[in-house]
């Protein structure tokens, strides 16, 4: 499996399966083929886009994730692979037992690891962190201070140099960047979880009965700024204001497909979630004590 993502939000097609390869059939243009297992997220955007059963059971066997976005482009549901790895019940048990301390002490290394990337991009961007990388030592287990959103407050504004920025999903402004590039950030992760044999429901922080994927909300939080960076030049180039079309998705999905240096090496961000993932499943077996959180 390679890190390839596909969105189709510019012209009807019809997808199906040929040789285990996902055919794109165009009605202006040719067919496109692309192989099963080379495709790692599947973003599904216009309204005519038909498929097969096909389409999604072997894209689901090739471990890929399909994501399905509304009238407004905006993601609303997402289908990841039933069986990612030979010792999943022995994992979704060592995950179901995993203590309270263990999870407050991983939550703890996740939230300092995002204020850390927070404060990297604040200095990368404006050469001022707004006191950020003091904050990180202020997280206890469990971040029972809640300095994520202490760094959060601050973060926003300075962000976008606009006093009156907040993050609110429901907001018609970068906001829809943000959400969208969350979302594919959030598959991405997800599918990770589910190849490391884990469940994506079963948080360390983030709990809400309505929410299949906790864990990969966890996971994703020292990752957002790679979206955030991305959405940030689109700003730049545009305004507030710039709309989710087509140039906007690619330069977020190009953030998402590009290389990191982490520790010395280039990896791709599916590299880099998946040693995530696989490290929190080696914790909750006893095998390891922290996670290997990416420092990008």
């Amino acid at each position: 499996m390679t890190d390839r993502m596909i969105d189709l939000s510019e012209e009807p097609v019809h997808l199906s399966v040929r040789h285990a390869q996902l055919v794109i059939e165009r009605q202006a243009r040719g067919d496109v083929t692309v192989p099963l297992n080379e495709l790692g997220v599947l973003v599904v955007s216009h309204p005519q886009v038909s498929l097969t059963h096909a389409v999604l059971s072997r894209l689901s066997a090739a471990g890929g994730a399909v994501v399905v976005c509304d009238q407004k482009h905006l993601p609303v549901g997402m289908m990841l692979p039933l069986q990612g790895h030979f010792a999943q019940a022995e994992r979704f048990a060592q995950q179901a037992r995993a203590s309270r301390p263990t999870c407050k002490r991983l939550w703890q290394q996740i939230v300092r690891s995002k204020i850390r990337a927070q404060s990297r991009l604040l200095s990368d961007l404006h050469d001022d962190d707004r006191g950020l990388s003091a904050l990180v030592s202020r997280v206890r287990s469990g971040d029972p201070e809640n300095v994520e959103a202490q760094a959060s407050r601050r973060y926003w504004p300075a962000l976008f140099q606009d006093p009156g920025f907040r993050r609110r999903p429901e907001g018609e402004d970068q906001n829809r960047l943000l959400n969208y590039g969350y979302a594919v950030l959030r598959a991405i992760i997800a599918r990770a979880i589910c190849a490391a044999g884990l469940h994506p429901s079963l948080g360390l922080h983030h709990h809400n009965r309505y929410d299949l994927f906790c864990l990969a909300d966890d996971l994703m939080e020292p990752l957002r700024p790679v979206v955030d960076r991305a959405v940030i030049r689109c700003v730049q180039e545009s305004d507030a204001n710039t709309p989710l079309d087509r140039q906007a998705k690619q330069a977020l999905l190009s953030a998402l497909t590009g290389r990191f240096e982490v520790q010395g090496e280039w990896r791709s961000l599916f590299d880099v979630v998946g040693r995530l993932a696989s490290s929190l499943a080696a914790v909750f077996a006893g095998e390891r004590q922290g996670l290997i959180l990416p420092e990008i």
